[in-house]
């Protein structure tokens, strides 16, 4: 026993040093990974610094470079004009220290203003505004400040601003990230107001970027699930525009709420766009398949074009289309790809619906749809009421509500009229867009809106989902090449949507002097931000219009 003992003694004694090996090489692999953290924080605050520094030291070189200028200047005057004494040497000192506070509080200022542009650029870019929208905005809010000649540089996800006060002054170049995408139009109105005062000298620079910064930190202005059940209510209003009943126009509403929870959710999670996508159309496309499966008296697919159309809506497609033809081809191609993808998200989540429905067995089928005109009405008013639910889903303010209703409802009754016609989708879903942009520039105004609200409002009806659905059905289940034509089909649509209402804005807008001088420039209309540049009366314009008041009589 005792033997046995001593054994196990030696054993622990002999396992210590194992065990304090593991801590002592824990303990320094610790050690390592907290110096590397310490080590690698040391080189991003040393990066930091040395930008820091570097700024500093272009911006002495500035300031040495105007003391300069005003030393050779006074110089010249003290040379012009006989000075003696110690008076004309304080004198001298303190002409070179005003003029050194002078350039200070220019370059304070100059910097100030870009700012502001930048982050109104910001904003309107970032809520689906086209390029040469938030290009004409940017140079609205500097020149109303007093900086001519200003160049914008837009690539879809930056902006840049450069300002040249003289030939021999090196310029002045400011840059912003567009972090941030998202259809608050409530924002987009504010900051188009806010630009409005701000060129009509009714805001001083101060308050406008105090005006600005409420606006970008305040919250929606709706309730978040009364915009949840709009998704809902414009989902429904899809059902029963291309024909269905009140059951099917339920389960369509359900549906859309479920579908925009979950994707607020992913959104939370910071799911990329395309996966939500995916996930949505697909949650359509189940709730098809469930009701394929019991039989339902109900047309299903009308859901599944209801959730495509829902998808769809969020698709800056108006934007993409609006760039390519004002000639900024590079956020063209960018606006373009996104739409792609998005687009691409929906054909993929659907298929997969498609699939396991053919995998199940599941009679899955398209009901065809013919327009008649005892329909008319109904097709009117769902139009509108698609239109009004997406535009306060996006939180538009309730004074356009009425407006897009109108304009929604002109939309559907062009349609319906023009394919009752047989004109073809296509050329049928031009003209209802090209009435959509006549009607939306003057509505949009006449609310205190941006024509860009109304008008993408408008199109909502119009979006091809029932044409996707068909071409991914007949290319899946039934082998059909047809589907391929189908779905061209509705890329046409797509295209013809953009492209009318661009037409139609190009007729609304009003021919004068100075607006057609800033549409050569932009090469394109205006859907948000004033038509032209208004010069704010400062105080050196008020005494020489005084002035020559004064010499005429």
């Amino acid at each position: 026993m005792a033997k046995g003992g001593e054994r196990a003694v030696d054993g622990v004694e002999a396992g210590a040093p194992s065990l304090d090996a593991t801590l002592s090489e824990d303990l320094r692999q610790g050690e390592s990974r907290r110096a590397d953290r310490e080590r690698n924080a040391a080189q991003s605050a040393d990066q930091q610094e040395n930008k820091r520094s570097e700024d500093l030291r272009r911006g002495e070189r500035r300031r040495a470079d105007r003391r300069k200028a005003e030393r050779r200047r006074a110089d010249r005057r003290a040379d012009s004009e006989p000075t003696t004494g110690e008076q004309s040497v304080d004198e001298l000192s303190a002409e070179l220290q005003a003029a050194d506070e002078r350039a200070r509080d220019e370059q304070r200022e100059l910097y100030r203003t870009l700012d502001l542009a930048l982050r109104i650029g910001e904003v309107v870019l970032a809520s689906g505004a086209g390029t040469a929208d938030a290009t004409a905005t940017i140079l609205s809010v500097t020149a109303s400040a007093g900086l001519r000649g200003c160049e914008v540089d837009i690539t879809f996800t930056s902006i840049a601003i450069s300002y040249q006060a003289a030939p021999d002054v090196a310029p002045e170049t400011h840059m912003r990230v567009v972090r941030y995408r998202g259809q608050d139009f409530s924002r987009l109105t504010a900051v188009d107001q806010l630009v409005r005062r701000f060129a009509r000298a009714e805001l001083t620079r101060e308050e406008a970027s105090r005006e600005l910064a409420r606006i970008v930190s305040a919250g929606p202005p709706f309730p978040r699930w009364s915009s949840v059940i709009a998704w809902g209510v414009m989902a429904g209003g899809a059902t029963l525009l291309l024909g269905g009943g009140w059951l099917i126009t339920l389960v369509a509403v359900v549906t859309a709420c479920f579908i925009e929870l979950s994707n607020r959710w992913f959104n939370r999670q910071r799911l990329p766009a395309f996966y939500q996508q995916v996930a949505g159309a697909f949650v359509a496309t189940a709730v098809a398949l469930i009701l394929y499966a019991v039989h339902a008296p109900v047309k299903p697919s009308l859901v599944v074009a209801a959730g495509i159309i829902m998808l769809l809506a969020g698709i800056a497609l108006t934007g993409a289309v609006q760039d390519a033809i004002t000639g900024y081809y590079v956020t063209a191609a960018a606006r373009s790809l996104e739409a792609m993808l998005l687009t691409g998200g929906i054909i993929a989540g659907v298929s997969l619906g498609i699939s396991l429905g053919i995998k199940l067995g599941l009679p899955v089928a398209i009901e065809a749809q013919t327009i008649q005109l005892s329909n008319l009405p109904v097709m009117i008013g769902s139009g509108a009421l698609m239109a009004v639910a997406f535009a306060y889903a996006s939180y538009s303010p309730l004074r356009s509500l009425l407006p897009i209703g109108v304009v929604g409802a002109l939309g559907s009754l062009v349609f319906t009229l023009m394919s009752r016609a047989e004109f073809g989708p296509a050329w049928s879903t031009a003209a209802a867009a090209f009435v959509i942009g006549l009607a939306g520039y003057s509505l949009g105004r006449r609310s205190g809106v941006p024509p860009l609200v109304v008008v993408v409002s408008g199109t909502v009806p119009l979006l091809p989902g029932l044409t996707i659905y068909k071409g991914l059905l007949e290319l899946m289940s039934l082998g059909n090449l047809i589907g391929i034509v189908s779905l061209a089909t509705a890329v046409a649509i797509g295209v013809a949507l953009a492209s009318g209402v661009i037409l139609g804005e190009y007729v609304a807008q009003p021919i004068r002097r100075e607006a057609r001088r800033l549409e050569d420039r932009l090469a394109g209309p205006r859907l948000v931000g004033p038509r032209r540049p208004t010069r704010r009366r400062t105080e050196r314009s008020r005494s020489h219009r005084s002035r020559r008041t004064r010499g005429g009589k």
